[in-house]
């Protein structure tokens, strides 16, 4: 009890009623895979502008960029992008870098792709006289493929040349940072400025920073270089002291994804190439179901044809298995491409997340970007791979409904857990509870505790019930929450265990719509 020991008015503030049970976000999507450049730590994107100013556009040893831009073109809105790069047998991956003036200047991420990077330091205002407060301009430059001689100053004059092959454009806009200062704590202190805002580089001081200021210099990143990426690069790894400074204590590859809790929707795109195999797939499902709290979206191998030999390759309540390939318009080579449709659908699950909420199974929606299909499905094929836990794509263009996403089942042949949105809406409904009766623990294990327990999840569960997504035109008959000692035991309290008891109902989709029909004939009066 608080102690009232001078004679005094007090004033306290109580606790009434049951706390709030905020529900958690479902279509945050994670990706893994291979990108033109950028940073290796998982980082988060909102668009697929954002994805290319990051990570760069196509790449052929990846279908990471098609799925990034399936997904946002279906209306995902979040996606937290691991880049992967090799450190297998023969070799590691290495950064590029470079020094101008005092400047240490290193890429944001390995590979080869850091050659590309220039970067040109000169005086804000060369005509300031001596004595003024130094400033300087930062202009940093990305180009693909790099020029004939790569350490002419593309931005020198003789870039007026015409003749000159270094005056062509970089790939991407120049980053420019002007105004920057040397001097430590400064707001406009150079590493501090770049660092924040550049998608290309990482600065630090070699020594002196005042050398910088009175420095006309320009810099060609050196020694990037790409290896050979296995599953094991893409599997990752925690870095767990937090030590490296790119890495900000988060990890590589699916390791990484594994720490961002707001990760709901998980896949590989490049688990459908051969050198990777089943090993990636079982990876990405094996971590939804250690995790429980996110969901795997599978893609068949290319080529499947006969649909005879078509199954899930796993069976797990946690993962999707979707068919056939798609094909979809590359901006860059201005041809069709034939590519996995996990993106797509990812992006589809989130979009109905959005506008309907998670119990509503996703399908019957319309595949934006795919402009054909690998292979037709036709109503007998389907036949044969719905019961297996294999979602079909299929074509309705015939009827006017396009390319649509026509299957909404898990992978597992429990006919508990055959729908993929039944699974999801549990998955929801777990987190929300755990994250947000984080409070409960080390409460007093008695009446009290155990009644604001019931309060809590019970007005969780009416949302959710009003919401749609549970059975039942009473929340009677939707769900049930026992906390009490028809749930415990004197042992379960006396080992400091509160179990709380609850069943929903959860919305099964109308898989399949049947219309009885008869004909009426009028009887004779009597």
């Amino acid at each position: 009890m608080p102690e009232y020991l001078a004679p005094g008015v007090y004033v306290e503030e109580i606790s009434t009623g049951p706390r709030p049970i905020e529900g958690v976000g479902t279509s945050t999507a994670g990706m893994v895979g291979q990108t033109e450049r950028g940073p290796e730590r998982p980082t988060l994107v909102t668009g697929w502008l954002e994805y290319q100013r990051l990570f760069g556009g196509y790449i052929d040893s990846s279908y990471l960029s098609y799925a990034v831009q399936g997904f946002f073109e279906n209306g995902g809105q979040r996606c937290v992008i691991a880049r992967v790069v090799g450190q297998g047998q023969d070799g590691t991956a290495t950064r590029a870098g470079g020094e101008v003036g005092g400047l240490n200047v290193s890429a944001i991420g390995r590979g080869a792709w850091g050659n590309g990077v220039r970067l040109r330091v000169s005086p804000s205002d060369p005509t300031a006289p001596d004595g003024s407060p130094r400033r300087f301009t930062v202009t940093i430059l990305y180009y693909r493929t790099a020029p004939p001689d790569p350490f002419i100053d593309p931005l020198s004059a003789d870039r007026d040349d015409l003749a000159n092959p270094n005056r062509r454009d970089p790939d991407l806009p120049p980053e420019i940072f002007t105004d920057l200062t040397d001097l430590d704590g400064d707001s406009n202190n150079a590493a501090a400025i770049i660092n924040a805002r550049s998608n290309l580089v990482r600065v630090g001081w070699v020594d002196d920073p005042g050398v910088l200021a009175a420095t006309d210099g320009y810099v060609v990143l050196e020694g990037g270089s790409d290896a050979t990426v296995g599953v094991d690069d893409y599997i990752g790894d925690e870095d767990q002291l937090g030590n490296n400074e790119e890495l900000y204590g988060r990890g590589r590859g699916l390791r990484g994804l594994e720490l961002v809790d707001d990760i709901a929707i998980l896949l590989a795109p490049d688990e459908a190439r051969a050198e990777f195999g089943v090993n990636l797939t079982n990876a990405v499902i094996r971590q939804c179901e250690l995790l429980k709290d996110r969901f795997a979206v599978v893609s068949t191998l290319p080529g499947a044809a006969d649909v005879t030999r078509l199954r899930p390759p796993a069976d797990t309540l946690y993962a999707g298995f979707y068919y056939p390939w798609i094909k979809v318009f590359n901006a860059t080579t201005n041809r069709r491409v034939l590519v996995p449709p996990g993106g797509h659908v990812a992006g589809i699950m989130a979009r109905t997340d959005i506008e309907r909420g998670v119990h509503k199974a996703p399908a019957n929606e319309v595949v934006r970007g795919a402009l054909e299909l690998e292979f037709p499905v036709t109503k007998g094929k389907q036949d044969l791979l719905n019961p297996r836990g294999v979602n079909c794509i299929r074509d309705f263009s015939s009827d006017g409904r396009g390319i649509r996403l026509w299957g909404a089942r898990t992978m597992s042949s429990d006919p508990m857990w055959k729908y993929v949105n039944v699974r999801r809406l549990f998955i929801f409904i777990e987190e929300s509870i755990e994250q947000n009766t984080q409070w409960v623990v080390f409460e007093p294990n008695s009446d009290t505790t155990w009644a604001a327990v019931s309060r809590t999840i019970t007005n969780f569960l009416i949302g959710v019930w009003r919401s749609g997504a549970l059975m039942g035109l009473t929340a009677e008959e939707a769900f049930f929450v026992k906390c009490d000692r028809t749930t415990m035991t004197q042992d379960d309290i006396d080992n400091g265990r509160l179990i709380c008891y609850i069943g929903i109902a959860p919305v099964k989709p109308a898989e399949f719509v049947i219309f009885r029909i008869s004909q009426k004939t009028a009887e004779t009066e009597a």
